[in-house]
């Protein structure tokens, strides 16, 4: 019996590096070019939309109006992504690559279009929801497309320039938001997209073949993408909102919570009896997709929560320039880009295993130094554990990529690429939202205790301006309301608050060790493939 497993496996592995290394042959090399030129294109646009938004929102508030739904117009783009992605994951092992890429960057211009035409808030968020839609797709299938075309050897560097091109986004995005809306208009945020979306469509149009075999009889589980659609959005809203639109225990999230929970219940039994599951809960009997997948939740749960509240410290506990603070974070973005495009270089030889083990090493090590930060920590020591904490997430995002996708079956490669996707999706929001339900819980302690305690330290005014948001810290007129004596406490106060983030993202990075030190090996990985066929 073990001998025919062997067998089962080597044929499953021999079959697929077959069909990678015909795909290069259909392709050819210049085709394969403009492919990953065109599918990249369509990453950076999508990459760029969402960071390019810090820039501009000032300028469309105040044309626009609607400040209530400011939150919005990034929260509609973020959930309509979250929503898209497992569903054009599972639709990429149906149909036509190509078909489905077309129609995400068609729905992503026309939502570019909508945007930019926007007379209202309203309109805007509209627009940015379709925008989101289409990028869950691009997203997904900018990785599907990249590792149909790309042979076994050559899977990771490839994968890795879309880590690149997210690295590139996050540099160029909040420096060109501010360009355009200086010399022209906002609206040309949107329209851009429109010229570079063309040719990315035209790439795919003309030179995608496809070379991966689908399933054969194409069965939509319609239900289980209701029900799964709606257990996401329930769940994602609630960290969107809890702690700061609504309390915890408002009626408010308790009935999304039931919602998402009852969603989630009714997807569990729709996908037990489906044909064709969206997502098949088989799969998270394989190891290298559960512990994959649970790996990457962490590191980006870890990752995110700093992206949003580092900052925070940075200006607020430190007192440093927002110049500075964004020398600081870019430490963190490029670590990020650098660290996925070196795996994708070395995984190989390497190993994917080893790989991961080694990101979550630094993930932690980086998390165990952030606790000894205080007011008194330089900007260089943030700058460059900050950058070890972005290198290690970029080998555990590539090399749980390559992982997830070995763990399953040529033909379920769309939805092993969109489940990993929407796993750091997932786990990024989550680490924001509790991160800051910590930060507000513990600023806001501090601040009551300052109102309270008979000097009037802290005037009403400015309690309720950062009670309501507690970026308002970072403006220079707020704090310049304040006397040095109540500066230095609320500099202590958002040490001490951001500090419970750096202890649960270094509780977050050792789950993530500890899930990537039971992946399985290439050997293992390989069996569990077999199995899964048979």
């Amino acid at each position: 019996m073990r001998l025919n497993q062997s067998n089962a496996s080597s044929e499953t592995h021999q079959t697929a590096a077959d069909s990678q290394q015909a795909s290069e042959k259909i392709i050819g090399r210049k085709g394969r070019y403009y492919i990953i030129a065109a599918a990249l294109l369509a990453l950076f646009l999508g990459a760029l939309d969402a960071l390019v938004m810090s820039a501009a929102m000032p300028t469309i508030i105040a044309d626009l109006g609607g400040l209530h739904l400011y939150s919005w117009v990034y929260s509609a783009y973020l959930l309509a992504r979250a929503v898209s992605l497992p569903v054009f994951g599972k639709l990429a092992d149906l149909f036509k690559s190509k078909t489905l890429f077309s129609i995400s960057i068609g729905i992503f211009l026309l939502g570019s279009i909508f945007a930019g035409l926007a007379q209202s808030m309203t309109q805007l968020i509209l627009a940015r929801t379709l925008q989101g839609i289409g990028a869950g797709g691009n997203f997904a299938l900018v990785y599907i497309v990249l590792a149909d075309i790309s042979s076994a050897k050559n899977r990771g560097k490839t994968l890795s320039l879309a880590s690149f091109i997210w690295g590139l986004a996050s540099v160029l995005g909040p420096t060109f938001g501010g360009f355009v809306v200086t010399y022209f208009s906002w609206r040309w945020i949107f329209f851009v997209n429109a010229p570079l979306g063309f040719f990315s469509l035209m790439g795919i149009a003309f030179f995608l073949i496809e070379v991966r075999q689908k399933k054969q009889e194409a069965f939509i589980d319609y239900l289980g993408a209701l029900t799964l659609s709606t257990a996401i959005l329930g769940l994602l809203i609630v960290f969107l909102l809890a702690g700061r639109t609504y309390a915890w225990f408002s009626p408010q999230i308790s009935l999304l919570l039931i919602i998402s929970g009852a969603s989630g219940i009714a997807f569990y039994y729709i996908e037990k009896k489906a044909r064709e599951p969206i997502l098949s809960l088989d799969f998270f009997g394989i190891r290298g997709f559960s512990s994959g997948n649970g790996a990457a939740f962490l590191a980006s749960f870890t990752i995110f929560a700093l992206f949003a509240y580092s900052p925070l410290f940075i200006q607020g506990a430190l007192g440093k320039t927002p110049m500075q603070m964004a020398i600081a974070m870019l430490s963190l973005s490029l670590g990020w880009s650098v660290g996925a495009l070196l795996c994708g270089q070395i995984v190989n030889r390497f190993g994917k295993k080893p790989s991961a083990v080694l990101g979550s090493l630094c993930l932690v090590v980086g998390g165990g130094i952030m606790l000894t930060f205080s007011t008194s920590t330089s900007l260089a020591t943030c700058f460059i554990v900050l950058g070890i904490i972005g290198n290690g997430m970029g080998f555990v995002s590539m090399s749980t990529l390559l992982i997830v996708q070995d763990s399953l079956a040529a033909s379920d490669l769309g939805i092993a690429t969109a489940s990993q996707q929407f796993s750091r999706t997932l786990g990024g929001t989550l680490g924001v939202g509790i991160a800051g339900s910590f930060v507000t819980a513990r600023i806001s302690t501090t601040m009551n205790s300052l109102i309270n305690s008979g000097s009037n330290k802290l005037s009403a005014s400015v309690s309720n301006q950062i009670t309501q948001n507690i970026e308002n810290l970072l403006q220079p007129e707020v704090q310049a309301l304040l006397s040095p004596d109540v500066q230095k406490a609320m500099q202590d106060a958002i040490a001490k608050g951001v500090s419970m983030v750096f202890w649960l993202t270094l509780f977050a990075s050792g789950l993530c060790l500890f899930l990537s030190l039971i992946l399985p090996g290439q050997s293992e990985a390989n069996q569990e493939s077999a199995d899964h066929i048979r």
